[in-house]
C-alpha cells in the first residue's frame, strides 16, 4: 500500500465519527447536575467534620468516668479513620468532576461508571458504622450506672434487638440519603448520555 492509499483509507475511516458531540447547549445541561453533586459533596464532608468536632467537645466537657470517655473516644478517633478512608474515595471523584475531560461523551459514561461506583462505597461507608454502633452500645450498658443490675439475657435482648433493628436502618437510611443528594443529579446525566446517544 503506497502513500496515496493509505491517506485515501486514513480519510475514509469514520470510526472517529462515532463518539457524539457535545454542544454548548449540553455541556451547559451537563454543568448544572455536576455543580450540584459538587456542592452537596462540600455540604457533606463539611457536616461530617462538624459532628466529629461536636462529639469530641461533647465527650470532652462531660462528666463521667475516664474509661468512660477514653473508651468513646477511641471509638470515636476509629470512626474519623474509617470516614477519612471513605472521603478519600469521594474526594478523587469531586476532582474527576471538574476534569475538562468530563465533559466529552466518554467522559460522562466513565464518570457514570464512578458515581456507581461510589455509590457502592456509600453503602459500604454506613454499614461499616455497624461494628462502631456495637462497640458504643457495650460501653454504655457496661459503664452507664443502674439502680439495678441489668441481667445477662436483658443485656443480649438490647444488643441483638438494636442490631437487628440498626442494621437495615443504616442501609436504608444509606440509600435514602444518596439517591436525594445525588441519585436524581446522576439520573439528569444518565438521561443526556441516551440523547446524546441517539
Amino acid at each position: 500500500m503506497n502513500i496515496d492509499e493509505l491517506k485515501n483509507t486514513w480519510n475514509e475511516d469514520d470510526s472517529f465519527d462515532e463518539t457524539p458531540k457535545i454542544s454548548i447547549e449540553q455541556k451547559n445541561k451537563i454543568n448544572l447536575p455536576l455543580e450540584k453533586i459538587r456542592k452537596n459533596m462540600r455540604m457533606e464532608f463539611w457536616s461530617t467534620v462538624g459532628i466529629f468536632v461536636f462529639a469530641f467537645a461533647l465527650i470532652a466537657l462531660s462528666p463521667g468516668p475516664f474509661k468512660f470517655k477514653f473508651y468513646i473516644t477511641i471509638l470515636i478517633a476509629s470512626m474519623v479513620f474509617v470516614t477519612f478512608f471513605f472521603f478519600s474515595q469521594f474526594f478523587k471523584l469531586y476532582k474527576n468532576i471538574t476534569d475538562p475531560m468530563m465533559k466529552t461523551y466518554d467522559g460522562l459514561k466513565d464518570l457514570l461508571y464512578q458515581f456507581n461506583l461510589n455509590k457502592q462505597y456509600y453503602l459500604s461507608f454506613y454499614l461499616a458504622f455497624v461494628p462502631f454502633l456495637v462497640c458504643e452500645i457495650i460501653i454504655v450498658l457496661e459503664f452507664i450506672p443502674r439502680p439495678v443490675p441489668l441481667s445477662n439475657l436483658k443485656i443480649a435482648t438490647i444488643l441483638i434487638g438494636s442490631l437487628v433493628i440498626t442494621m437495615p436502618l443504616l442501609f436504608l437510611f444509606g440509600k435514602w440519603w444518596f439517591k436525594k443528594f445525588y441519585g436524581k443529579h446522576i439520573d439528569q446525566i444518565e438521561n443526556l448520555l441516551v440523547e446524546l446517544k441517539k
